[in-house]
């Protein structure tokens, strides 16, 4: 079935453009039109859907070719675009900047590229002027394909504009989709911490408040929905899950109690994706927000865990003053009941934690390991790993991609898996297992190996069977 699907990628031609600006610009000038827009973000971060969620309130989520291959990316992509008025898509680094800084893969216009889809081209005009059609000819010609349909002008005067404007189209015939000028206190390379405080959230909505009124007077939105709209419809695939050993009656969510996972959830433990977290869905478990920071214990009806990533580095004293909650993870794990942990997650199972200040606090103890704090990335980028030896959710030599980003380091990485980076091929050993457990600093996507996920909801199916039998 062919499907509309209305979309945009808002690109630029480095880090630091304005491309995040321009973006919360114009979710927000839809939704104040009334619109319902969906957004996205290319590659592997998790900081732009949240804030794209919990500050301006609009659904969104990754779109990542290394992650899913183009397919894939298409169908994800289309769950939820077919629900939305217009999908707005943000790209990563550079328009072409790809894997290994040498490649096309993985680029934001790769995925532009699989999901055929326009791309609005911001651009830095502070400190340049006739330069930029030079600029803009070469990102235009670059690729035969290379979809850029607009552009908008990032810290440019509005005295400059239609000077720009007027020169762009003529030169080049590129349409000009409006500009943004320089805004004071409009600093969005901050954002990182704040979306789960309440304070902090208030002061970015008015924040977006001032970007809206802006956005309304100088970007030009009819012209960016009617080049939103030239994007040819999309074919909606399959929606089967390509997993082999998963029991169908999980798949179809009969009337027994589905598999309750207990998902780690606040100000310490927050990176997920969501396509993760809706594959376990798909695969009937139930998901169970809790927070290892304020909670006593795991809730009771949990029938496993999944810590994700995070900062608990810096709540250290927090997470070592919550003994209740630490005795009752080690203790799950200890009997049996299925965990992912993924980089925070995977250091707060360890005994030891330290915060960046060097200060030492007490974790889980449910693995062997001290984490401590390098000042600088200890690892970073897109891995794919394979099994070592058969684990819980995986067995000898299968592969599952996944992203490691962080500042941390630890005495017991583990070596259950060999992780390899794309295009350079280094590598080395992570990650721990055990009969029902995966614990590393990469974080997984699991649609890239769904059996890892699907075994993950059977072990959890079974460990709650175990438990009821055990309680009557």
């Amino acid at each position: 079935m062919k499907r509309q699907a209305p979309r945009l990628v808002i690109a630029a031609p480095g880090s630091g453009s304005g491309k995040t600006l321009a973006v919360c610009g114009i979710l927000t000038s839809l939704l104040a039109a009334g619109k319902k827009p969906a957004a996205f973000k290319c590659g592997p971060d998790y900081i732009d859907p949240m804030f794209h969620e919990t500050v301006i309130g609009t659904a969104s989520k990754n779109l990542d070719t290394f992650f899913a291959g183009e397919e894939l990316v298409r169908q994800l992509f289309l769950e939820e675009a077919k629900h939305a008025d217009l999908s707005v898509i943000e790209g990563v680094m550079g328009y072409y900047d790809g894997l290994a800084g040498t490649s096309l893969s993985a680029s934001t216009y790769d995925v532009a590229r699989t999901l055929e889809a326009p791309v609005i081209l911001v651009v830095d005009a502070a400190k340049t002027s006739v330069s930029v059609m030079a600029l803009l000819k070469g990102f235009r010609e670059f690729r035969r394909d290379s979809l850029i349909r607009g552009v908008i002008f990032n810290q440019l005067s509005p005295s400059r504009y239609e000077g720009m404007k007027q020169l762009t189209e003529e030169e080049l015939g590129i349409p000009v989709c409006g500009y943004l000028p320089k805004m004071e206190d409009m600093d969005l390379e901050s954002r990182h911490l704040g979306l789960v405080m309440p304070g902090e959230i208030r002061k970015w909505k008015e924040k977006l408040k001032k970007l809206e009124k802006q956005c309304r007077i100088s970007l030009d939105l009819p012209l960016l929905e009617k080049i939103a709209a030239t994007a040819p419809d999309m074919e909606e695939g399959e929606s089967d899950i390509p997993v082999k050993e998963i029991p169908q009656k999980l798949l179809q969510k009969d009337s027994q109690k589905p598999p309750v996972v207990a998902v780690a959830k606040d100000a310490a433990f927050s990176f997920y994706y969501k396509d993760n977290l809706r594959l376990l869905e798909k695969l009937g478990a139930q998901l169970l927000e809790f927070s290892p920071l304020n909670d006593r214990e795991i809730p009771r009806e949990a029938d496993a865990l999944l810590l994700g990533g995070g900062y608990p580095e810096l709540y250290g004293a927090h997470l070592e003053e919550n003994l209740p909650m630490r005795q009752s993870v080690k203790q799950a794990l200890s009997s049996g009941m299925p965990c992912m942990a993924e980089c925070g997650g995977f250091l707060y199972l360890q005994e030891e934690m330290e915060d960046p200040e060097g200060r030492r606090y007490k974790m889980a103890d449910f693995l062997p390991g001290k984490s401590f704090y390098k000042g600088r990335l200890s690892r970073f980028g897109y891995v794919s790993l394979t099994a070592q030896k058969d684990g819980a959710f995986a067995k000898e030599r299968e592969i599952i991609r996944g992203h490691e980003f962080h500042y941390m380091d630890t005495d017991a990485n583990g070596d259950a898996f060999q992780a390899c980076k794309p295009i350079t091929g280094r590598n080395w050993e992570c990650a721990v297992t055990g009969e029902s457990f995966y614990a590393g600093f990469p974080h997984l996507y699991l649609y890239s190996m769904p059996d890892f996920a699907g075994r993950f909801v059977r072990k959890a199916e079974e460990y709650g069977k175990n438990r009821r039998k055990q309680q009557f």
